[in-house]
C-alpha cells in the first residue's frame, strides 16, 4: 500500500533533497525516507504542507495539473482587501502567463501559527491582514503573484491543505506517515 509523508516544511527550506548552492533541503528533516519524493512543490520562502510519497501513481494523482487538486493557503498580506478585491481574486486574476482559474478567497482572523524565523518585518504605517485562498492550479509563485496583482503583496505564505490532507497539528520540521488506498484516496495515520 502506498505511503504518504505529510510534512510541515519550514521557511527557507527547499522542496528537494539536494542543492548545489548549499541551501537547506528536505534531507535535514527527512533523512530516514529514501525513495520518497515531493508530490508537487512549495517555494523556498513559503511554509507549511508538503506531501511526499514513495509511489509514482500517488505522486501523479496529487501533483499533476490535470487533476486540479485543491490547495489551501493562509496568506498574510499588506493592507486589508475589501469585498471587491476578494471578488477579483475569486474570479481570476490576470498574470503575465494568463488569467488564473477561479479560486476561493476569504478574509480570516489571524491564525494561530508558530513564530517564523526570521519574523515578518512589521511596518507601523502599513496594516496587515490574513486571507485564506484555495486554488486548483499550481503555477510558479501563483498565490504571491495573485495577491500582488490585486494590490496586496504577500508577506507570509503557509499552505495548510492539499486535497483531503491537512497540516493539522504538525509544527515546522515535523511529519506523519499515512497509508493511502489509491482506489478511494482514504488515508490511515500512523
Amino acid at each position: 500500500m502506498p505511503q504518504l509523508l505529510v510534512f510541515n516544511k519550514p521557511f527557507n527550506v527547499l522542496s528537494q533533497f539536494t542543492d548545489s548552492a548549499d541551501r537547506q533541503t528536505l534531507s535535514a528533516y527527512l533523512p530516514d525516507f529514501p525513495g520518497y519524493y515531493p508530490a508537487g512543490r512549495l517555494d523556498y520562502d513559503s511554509e507549511g504542507l508538503l506531501l511526499l510519497t514513495d509511489n509514482g501513481t500517488l505522486q501523479n494523482r496529487i501533483a499533476h495539473p490535470s487533476n486540479k487538486m485543491a490547495k489551501t493557503y493562509w496568506a498574510q498580506v499588506e493592507g486589508t482587501p475589501d469585498s471587491a478585491a476578494l471578488t477579483h481574486l475569486a474570479k481570476g486574476v490576470q498574470l503575465k502567463d494568463g488569467i488564473t482559474a477561479p479560486a476561493k478567497a476569504t478574509l480570516i482572523s489571524p491564525p494561530e501559527l508558530w513564530e517564523r524565523n526570521p519574523p515578518i518585518r512589521h511596518r507601523i504605517n502599513v496594516p496587515t491582514s490574513w486571507l485564506e485562498l484555495t486554488i486548483t492550479e499550481g503555477r510558479n509563485r501563483q498565490v504571491r503573484r495573485m495577491t500582488a496583482a490585486a494590490g496586496f503583496p504577500t508577506l507570509r505564505l503557509v499552505r495548510v491543505q492539499i486535497g483531503p490532507w491537512c497540516l493539522d497539528e504538525l509544527q515546522p520540521g515535523e511529519h506523519r506517515l499515512e497509508q493511502v488506498h489509491l482506489t478511494t484516496q482514504k488515508t490511515s495515520r500512523h
